[in-house]
């Protein structure tokens, strides 16, 4: 494991870079200059560059997310969403037709194809977990009691994350709904980091790839899972977990990982 002070020493090593947005390239407020320099020259070098987020939402309103952060247009056509995926099981009907809608408004985009399978609790297929309700967005005792006698019904979680921070405030995601719903006995299927499904969409067999990411649990881990290169960047989700090398090391073994490079936050 490498402390690793500019990408540029070994950029040359590596086809493709699979790259985290939320954490690495922004924070949910604005976009990190230091990460854009690093795409910018990864671009001018003939690099594939392909953004892979956990967002529960389509990649199109990722694009549009990034578009009001002010990205250059010719880093957006290379966007990969757990969303997008899961899209496509709902869209085949994977786990049944009926759904229940477990997540804000904002998030509705993920089933517009078939908008009219959503139902209720009490007669959905399967429950599509996208988020928090927004009158309900800490409270996990909550979704206990919603959900406990549902434990029969697949829970498809369309985000594996369990917090994110906008700028300096943690928020939950649907992974930690998704991990309450299975302590009360529920089955859960995950869509996104760090299952393997979700990279099918990024590269081939035969790339070198360099996965970079600031989670542990879904970015490192799923380079682990498909045998890649990673960039863990600290100054993100485990921000507050350590405060020097070595209890970075008793990190990793917490999370049951390896990484091949750390850095602060990603620079060129």
């Amino acid at each position: 494991m490498r402390n690793l002070n500019h990408l540029s020493e070994i950029f040359k090593l590596y086809d493709t870079y699979i790259i985290d947005l939320w954490g690495v390239m922004h924070n949910g407020i604005s976009l990190n200059s230091k990460a854009i320099e690093v795409i910018e020259n990864l671009n001018n070098n003939s690099k594939k560059i392909i953004f892979l987020s956990n967002a529960p939402r389509p990649s199109a309103k990722v694009i549009e997310f990034l578009r009001k952060l002010k990205m250059e247009e010719k880093f957006l056509s290379k966007i990969v969403t757990s969303g997008e995926v899961a899209m496509q099981a709902i869209n085949n009907n994977r786990f049944g037709k009926k759904f229940y809608h477990l997540g804000p408004a904002r998030d509705n985009s993920i089933f517009e194809r078939v908008q009219e399978n959503k139902t209720s609790l009490d007669k959905c297929d399967f429950i599509l977990c996208t988020g928090f309700f927004d009158e309900q967005e800490n409270d996990l005792e909550y979704y206990k009691t919603l959900l406990e006698d549902y434990t029969n019904k697949k829970l498809m979680c369309t985000n594996p994350d369990l917090v994110v921070h906008r700028g300096n405030i943690e928020e939950l995601c649907a992974g930690s709904i998704a991990k309450t719903f299975e302590s009360i006995g529920g089955e859960v299927v995950y869509y996104g980091k760090p299952y393997k499904e979700v990279y099918d969409m990024c590269f081939n067999q035969g790339e070198k790839v360099l996965a970079i990411g600031d989670n542990l649990r879904t970015d490192i881990k799923g380079a682990n899972n498909l045998n890649v290169d990673s960039l863990f960047i600290y100054n993100g989700v485990h921000r507050n977990e350590f405060k020097n090398d070595k209890e970075l090391s008793m990190l990793l073994k917490k999370y049951n990982v390896k990484t091949n490079y750390y850095q602060k936050e990603l620079k060129w």
